[in-house]
């Protein structure tokens, strides 16, 4: 498996992930589709100035163009407070087959390689049993629920917590450079 990062060209892996009600059903429901092609430019410029990690997962690594999902990295204001959030999205077909899980895996060894983004939070639906297994299998410290926004839309969220720096396992370390 491959991550890198996100290219104009996937403007049609994004549709499939954000306007689909079944891959949306855990977020509030699938956004519109008008103001995709904008999401795609404005997180093809946060990862060319690193200002995020915005990740496509590529499963196989002898078909690039093979799209699985994504996963992002980045750092926003909570409560007037820095906070760097993890968040991923695995499209149905390759859904089972612990993609997501070892694709947080390599991006959080690749946070704590570059010491870069301290604690990292994710905020997984309380009934998104999948994301939170992801969690809890990559080493995260449950912190509680809260309500949580994302696309303008509130829900409920169990909140997570890991510190690459120390939280990660050299099982987990090992796994992640598959």
């Amino acid at each position: 498996m491959q991550l890198r990062d996100v290219a104009p060209g996937d403007l049609g892996a994004y549709q499939r992930m954000r306007c689909d009600p079944v891959m949306m059903a855990e977020l509030g429901g699938p956004v519109p589709r008008e103001g995709m092609a904008a999401k795609v430019a404005r997180d093809v410029q946060q990862a060319a100035a690193d200002s995020a990690w915005i990740k496509m997962i590529i499963p196989d690594e002898s078909a690039p163009g093979v799209v699985a999902g994504s996963v992002a990295l980045w750092s926003h204001e909570d409560s007037g407070t820095a906070m760097s959030e993890i968040g991923w999205m695995v499209l149905p077909e390759f859904q089972g087959r612990g993609i997501a899980k070892t694709a947080v895996r390599m991006l959080l060894t690749l946070a704590r390689e570059q010491d870069r983004w301290g604690l990292v939070h994710a905020f997984p639906a309380i009934t998104n049993a999948p994301s939170n297994a992801v969690c809890r299998s990559a080493g995260f410290r449950f912190a509680g629920e809260q309500d949580t926004t994302f696309a303008g839309r509130v829900f409920r969220t169990n909140h997570w917590v890991i510190n690459p720096a120390t939280d990660l396992t050299t099982a987990n370390a090992r796994l992640s450079s598959r």
